[in-house]
């Protein structure tokens, strides 16, 4: 019997319900923003309404966001985005020479001079052309087609628009994608969005979270009685882990790839972000391509890149690339229209890529301020790689790799057996039940490893190393004295 209304309409629920609504969606875990960020958000609240607690500031140290962790931009960048934003500034002298000229360049490319306008779906093209120039430049010469370059929104938009065309089947015959444990967290959530079955890979932990053939071996060999593996994402530098892969290992993983008839995507955010000796970032594309034509002209493969890591941090500008390499024409049409249902991605981060692949030059005015600017950013985040791997490794019951590179370390902590049963009784995992308690006693904000995946039976959290360096040391101090007073509460 429907309840009457005042006005004797018939009352109904809600259209939209947790019951009705898409149930992928309701599948999306993205732990970077979840439960602990939003607790993290209530408790800023009280410490403004003045809440006593036993810290003054919550430090968020839950996501790669170097701005809001004190990074200065770097001063070219925002000079061209603040003459591409306001052009009358191109009258002021106070702008050098070489930023007027990339501006006044971008604002030719753009629909009314303006980058308030709509650009190409694909991207603004002679953008397209400076990446492609920083590509082969990067590479040692090694072509790159501005065609096969689509601009993004962020690297996410892009990994995720290119899942979208892999993804398809029923069943049994059901795309498996192949993503490394731990992992980025968008990749399962696109996964779940998407209806595809995630084919989990481990690094190796003791091999400072090395990938290993034989592991990728086992895992589609496993993932082939219930899915059809169609994709192996890799991400080097690692997210959340921080390895850097050694040139051996993407060779081997290119001929997995071949041999398994794998599409492959990269995801190299993290290429400037290198800090331990002996380890070099080499793309995915040049050994690819210097493997020989047997690989290059037949492995498929995207690479993405983006503005919001390296030494510029740009995260709110939401700028990226992706490079396709061997995809069918055919499927490369649908791609291309994919990308013009969402229009073009924001203008401004266009251009703001167009700096970083196409940066001050030697014989320019602002070279110097440029050099100096980014290698301080980089050179500080390789002593903080540093000072986070000798504190933790001093911790009894944290024990941490080298961070050698991206901007994350992801340490295992041993967790005392009363601590697991306590967090059970909760209804929380165990490592979400200490990062839980380390937010509420100490102020400090971190994802659980529970959010990345790990091997069972094992529990570790990740932490961006981004804070500045005096306060790095405190976080780290401040992390190591409450895994000794846990560990203690509850033995």
């Amino acid at each position: 019997m429907s309840q009457q209304a005042a006005n004797g309409v018939p009352c109904r629920g809600k259209v939209l319900t947790l019951d009705n609504m898409n149930p992928n969606v309701r599948r999306v875990e993205y732990a970077v923003r979840g439960a602990i960020v939003q607790r993290a958000g209530q408790i800023e609240k009280e410490l403004k309404e003045g809440v006593k607690k036993p810290f003054t500031e919550v430090i968020k140290a839950n996501i790669g966001d170097a701005h809001a962790m004190g990074q200065k931009p770097i001063s070219f960048l925002r000079q061209v985005l603040a003459l591409c934003s306001y052009p009358e500034l191109l009258e002021d002298n106070k702008f050098p020479e070489d930023a007027k000229q990339r501006a006044r360049r971008i604002l030719e490319a753009c629909g009314g001079h303006s980058i308030g306008a709509y650009s190409a779906s694909q991207g603004i093209e002679c953008v397209r052309q400076d990446v492609a120039r920083y590509i082969e430049k990067r590479d040692g010469g090694i072509p790159s087609n501005p065609d096969n370059i689509y601009l993004s929104t962020g690297a996410s938009d892009a990994i995720v628009t290119m899942l979208k065309l892999l993804v398809c089947g029923e069943g049994r015959g059901r795309t498996g994608v192949m993503i490394s444990i731990p992992q980025y967290p968008l990749y399962s959530a696109a996964l779940a969005d998407l209806g595809a079955v995630q084919i989990s890979y481990y690094l190796d932990e003791d091999k400072c979270w090395s990938l290993d053939v034989a592991e990728l071996k086992r895992a589609i060999d496993a993932a082939r009685q219930h899915c059809n593996p169609r994709v192996l994402c890799i991400i080097n530098p690692g997210n959340p882990t921080g390895q850097v892969q050694s040139r051996q290992c993407i060779e081997d993983v290119i001929q997995f790839a071949k041999e398994e008839h794998l599409f492959l995507m990269a995801d190299e955010v993290y290429q400037d972000n290198v800090y331990a000796e002996g380890c070099k970032f080499h793309s995915f594309k040049k050994v690819l391509f210097e493997m020989g034509p047997a690989y290059s002209s037949t492995v498929e493969m995207a690479s993405f890149h983006s503005t919001s890591k390296c030494y510029m941090g740009e995260c709110g500008f939401r700028g990226g690339y992706m490079e396709v390499i061997n995809m069918d024409p055919e499927v490369k049409a649908q791609l291309t229209k994919l990308v013009s249902v969402r229009l073009c991605p924001p203008v401004p981060g266009q251009a703001l890529l167009d700096l970083v692949v196409n940066p001050p030059q030697p014989d320019e005015p602002s070279y110097n301020t440029f050099m100096k600017e980014r290698t301080a950013v980089l050179a500080a985040l390789a002593e903080k790689a540093r000072l986070t791997e000798q504190i933790f490794n001093e911790v009894p019951g944290i024990t941490c790799n080298p961070v050698q590179g991206a901007m994350y370390t992801f340490p295992r902590i041993a967790l005392p057996q009363k601590a697991i049963d306590k967090a059970k009784e909760e209804g929380q995992v165990p490592d979400m039940f200490y990062c839980m308690r380390l937010l509420e006693e100490e102020g400090i904000c971190l994802v659980p490893g529970s959010g990345f995946g790990q091997r069972e039976g094992t529990f570790h959290f990740r932490m961006t190393i981004l804070p500045p360096t005096e306060k790095l040391k405190i976080v780290l101090q401040k992390i190591s004295d409450f895994h000794g007073r846990f560990t203690q509460e509850f033995s």
